[in-house]
């Protein structure tokens, strides 16, 4: 990976469809727009500092930061050639004032009401003159469609993990423990080109792995269980995430079922992802599948979501998010079934949604009998 060179990711232009976005969606009056949320700063300027304060106004940005963050954030914002002027507050009182006057022309400043909490609100309103709007989502909505050069980081953090799990899944017969394994997938993760794991590497054995976010324990891997591993990469600030269930020597009946029925309803919900096609329909459609197989009320979560600069993001592949998906999202489709006390079975995919039909980015090997593994030991 390190002699695959990354597609520049300019950030220009993408505060004009924010004014559009919020000239459509909320009373006119509201001009300018306050976002607090670092995944939508760095979405629209390129900054990847720690704190931050952006307002996109009518003609410009201003990009507020303390005194920690002064030369990254002007290199930052004028290599992603963002339309964004820089202030460097190096003190509380520099910081407010530098708001105070960003803000100081307009009646009403809207924000993400998803983005800030009651504290954070009730101080910035303390601080500016300006009356506080709420507005739904408008910079997470933009976010939704991803450019070329986002998904080529996508899919290179697809390929580090790809490439980590074909190392790790032979050694889930050599008796180690969950920690083990979740160890060596982040080693081998970085070594491959990832700079950082997505989330907490999920390693989930026998029992455990009817907790569909359980955390590694020292738990050894024995015949008969099932393992989820469920492991996301990060490059350049854009996450990967993929699920396999491994069988190990013998197992119950059941949890082969399980893994034959969890397949079948994932490869379903993989031909039924294209534009137009209503995000709730595909969970519904993986869900109705698994149902009539027996397993319904042991589907305990939500077959998908969006992944981008974060793990989880809009689209909502759930039951209630009747908003069709669209050309360059990207999701996930991870049906899985769980009984307490005997295991779990997930399969999951990141797939980028197309007219027609999606282009998959993680490529591991899901066929049973590439996951059914025999105990050396």
């Amino acid at each position: 990976m390190d002699s695959i060179k990354l597609a520049p990711l300019s950030v220009a232009d993408r505060d004009a469809l924010v004014r559009q976005r919020l000239e459509h969606t909320t009373n006119k009056s509201v001009s300018a727009l306050l976002v607090t949320d670092l995944n939508n700063i760095r979405w629209l300027t390129g900054f990847t500092g720690s704190a931050g304060t952006l307002i996109v106004r009518p003609d410009d940005m201003v990009l507020i930061v303390d005194g920690r963050y002064g030369d990254q954030s002007r290199e930052q914002t004028q290599n992603s050639h963002a339309q964004c002027s820089v202030i460097e507050g190096r003190s509380a009182s520099e910081l407010r004032d530098a708001l105070a006057n960003a803000t100081k022309q307009f009646a009403s400043v809207g924000f993400d009401p998803t983005e800030m909490t009651v504290a954070a609100h009730a101080t910035i309103k303390s601080q500016i003159r300006s009356e506080l709007v709420a507005v739904s989502s408008v910079v997470a909505h933009l976010r939704r469609r991803k450019t070329e050069p986002e998904i080529q980081r996508m899919e290179l953090a697809a390929l580090a993990t790809d490439s980590a799990l074909t190392e790790v899944a032979p050694m889930l017969v050599l008796g180690l423990t969950e920690r083990d394994i979740r160890d060596e997938l982040d080693y081998r993760m970085r070594h491959h080109g990832a700079e950082f794991t997505s989330y907490d590497t999920i390693v989930a054995s026998g029992p455990n792995a009817a907790r569909p976010h359980h955390r590694p324990v020292s738990r050894k891997i024995v015949e008969g269980d099932s393992v989820v591993i469920d492991v996301g990469g990060l490059v350049d600030g854009y996450h990967s995430d993929m699920t396999r269930t491994y069988l190990i020597g013998e197992v119950d009946p059941v949890l082969s079922e399980m893994h034959e029925v969890v397949s079948a309803s994932q490869m379903l919900g993989l031909s039924f992802v294209r534009a137009g096609v209503l995000a709730q329909d595909l969970d519904q459609k993986c869900r109705d599948f698994i149902s009539a197989a027996g397993f319904g009320g042991e589907f305990s979560h939500s077959t998908g979501h969006g992944v981008g600069l974060q793990i989880h993001e809009m689209p909502w592949v759930r039951n209630g998010f009747a908003e069709p998906l669209e050309v360059g999202e990207v999701v996930t489709v991870e049906p899985g079934v769980y009984r307490e006390g005997l295991g779990g079975v997930r399969i999951e995919d990141l797939v980028v949604v197309t007219q027609s039909g999606c282009r998959i980015l993680t490529h591991s090997k899901k066929d049973l009998q590439c996951l059914q593994l025999q105990l050396t030991t």
